[in-house]
């Protein structure tokens, strides 16, 4: 006898089942239809859930190698001079703070910073979690030995200058105050300086620092840990294997990055050619454009430096002209200037205060950049305004102090291949203006010692690095006028002055920024230099990598402010399940 069926255990879908089976040929063929309809229904439903909820968050992994020429000697923040240096020393160690996304400075081995009323203490309390690669917790005391180390007149950092008159108090294990003589609100940029572990070094004489093995062998607290180094038969560092230290405060998305050094240029081209690099900003900007790839993306950010050319009215009466100095700086095409000799990559500037990444990338600019016409016609029509005339051979001439003078200039810059270029280029215009024009290149040393320091010039192409701060104190204060310092027009105004003192000593940043624009247009509208262009930092770099914004660049190891936040590998999960790293 036949066992009767259970029907309670059976499922709905079963259930379903026999029916279709049991059913009629043509209610078999639409029971079948009806099934299939609700299965698929069920499956896109469920993919349209999944893919509302859903987002790609970044994970763990991948591997990516960066190009450097050069070769590191002082992975060491406080004797890093060169960029292949100051690169590795973004990656392996941590300052108190760093510079975010979005271009400000945000904490990083500081917990918490306050700045007394007075503007002249800082007093700082460290996080309790972080560690140095030997798992080591990074303390007061490692801040108080980088300083110190700074300061030291033996070592020579190339930091000392930043460090002047500074005193520094351990109070406990984390916790510490640093003190100025006097109120400087940008001081605050050096405290992004990596920190040095005081157990590795501090057992070292002053005179073995330079030459320890820790110098390419490095404790740092960053993110990425050099885990193993390749050199040359000579001894030289060939390459760096790094991996994301487990213990960073921040754990990075990618597990290692491969650093490759190369001699020269010619060598990185190659190995970017052959796809053996994934990313670099060592490549000469006039090579650029044909590396770019469906491989390859090209973020171009600009850095706080300036190309300017500079009057010395001292030595020249003809300079000493509000004409002649306006019809010079008219008479320049500065986008010309720029596709020219920085191939490109540069924006052109009106004022001596470079542009910030956000004016930049502002759907208006329009005021900031200069757009007026700079033709020829505008620039003689001022010569003519102001009594000037062409001779026969079409140079200009006017009668000054009872003497007639030629408007003839010399420019004096450097024999570096760009303001050599620069130089040749902005001569070409003026002639066309009909400017006598005879240019003068020195080798860096010379320039410094025989032209700048006695500002023997009547004209003087420069550059100046004006760092995140943006500080116009060095270069337009009138106590700067003199060697050593850097206002080399010998520019002199009463109401300057005091905006720039007080854009020093103001902590409120608006208050400060807005000191810095009055006294940018106040020179602008003297015309004491013809500033012409801020460059741009050329990040050449693969698709395959998601890197953070960046912004408020203050040199291009900067770009590795974040970089505990790139990613390569990417995972889909539903939002509510998403842990976000803060």
């Amino acid at each position: 006898m036949k066992k009767p069926t259970n029907s309670s255990k059976l499922t709905i879908m079963d259930k379903f089942l026999n029916i279709i089976e049991s059913a009629s040929p043509s209610d078999n063929l639409i029971l079948r239809l009806i099934l299939f309809v609700v299965v698929f229904s069920g499956i896109w439903t469920a993919l349209s859930i999944n893919n509302e909820h859903s987002v790609l968050s970044p994970t763990y992994g991948g591997s990516f190698t960066e190009g450097i020429i050069g070769t590191p000697r002082y992975i060491n923040p406080v004797l890093a001079i060169t960029r292949a240096d100051q690169d590795v020393v973004a990656l392996i160690y941590s300052g108190l703070l760093k510079i975010s996304p979005e271009g400000q400075l945000v904490n990083d081995v500081a917990e918490e910073i306050n700045v007394s009323e007075d503007g002249l203490t800082y007093n700082i309390g460290l996080r309790r979690d972080v560690k140095f690669h030997d798992d080591t917790p990074l303390t007061a005391r490692d801040v108080v030995y980088t300083i110190g180390l700074i300061q030291d007149p033996d070592l020579k950092s190339p930091l000392r200058g930043h460090w002047t008159d500074v005193t520094v108090e351990e109070i406990n294990e984390y916790e510490l105050n640093i003190i100025l003589k006097e109120p400087y609100a940008p001081f605050i940029e050096n405290f992004t300086v990596g920190i040095l572990p005081a157990h590795a070094w501090s057992s070292l004489p002053i005179e073995q620092i330079p030459f320890s093995q820790l110098n390419t062998e490095p404790i740092g607290s960053g993110p990425f840990k050099i885990t193993e180094a390749r050199r040359s038969p000579a001894g030289l560092v060939t390459r760096y294997y790094l991996t994301a230290f487990p213990n960073h405060h921040i754990n990075p998305k990618i597990s290692e990055i491969i650093l490759t050094f190369f001699e020269d240029e010619e060598d990185l081209i190659q190995a970017v050619t052959d796809e053996e690099v994934d990313a670099t900003t060592y490549i000469p900007q006039a090579k650029l454009a044909s590396l770019v790839s469906d491989k390859y993306q090209l973020i171009e950010k600009p850095l706080p430096r300036t190309f300017s050319v500079f009057y010395n009215q001292n030595r020249s009466p003809v300079l000493r002209e509000d004409a002649v100095r306006e019809a010079l700086d008219v008479a320049l095409d500065k986008n010309e200037l720029i596709n020219q000799a920085f191939h490109g990559f540069g924006v052109p500037i009106d004022t001596p205060t470079a542009f910030t990444q956000a004016e930049l990338e502002s759907d208006d600019n329009s005021e900031i950049i200069n757009t007026s016409s700079t033709t020829i016609e505008q620039a003689t029509s001022i010569l003519i305004d102001a009594g000037w005339e062409q001779n026969e051979l079409g140079f200009w001439q006017k009668e000054l102090d009872d003497e007639e003078v030629t408007l003839s200039v010399t420019l004096r810059t450097s024999n570096a291949p760009l303001f050599e270029s620069l130089s040749t280029l902005i001569a070409e215009q003026w002639k066309k203006l009909g400017v006598e024009v005879t240019t003068e290149q020195f080798e860096q040393t010379g320039l410094v010692q025989s032209v700048i320091r006695p500002r023997d010039f009547q004209l003087l192409l420069f550059g100046h690095d004006l760092s995140r701060s943006y500080d116009l104190y060095p270069i337009w204060h009138s106590s700067q006028q003199n060697d050593p310092g850097l206002n080399v027009a010998q520019y002199t105004n009463v109401e300057v002055d005091a905006l720039l003192e007080k854009a020093r000593a103001e902590q409120s940043e608006p208050d400060r920024l807005a000191a810095l624009i009055e006294a940018s247009t106040i020179i602008s509208e003297e015309k004491p230099a013809i500033f012409i262009a801020q460059p741009t930092l050329t990040y050449l770099i693969s698709k395959s990598i998601t890197v953070t914004n960046m912004t408020n660049l203050g040199r291009s190891s900067d770009r590795f402010g974040n970089i505990a936040d790139w990613h390569l590998e990417t995972d889909s999960l539903w939002s509510i399940f998403r842990k976000d790293i803060e």
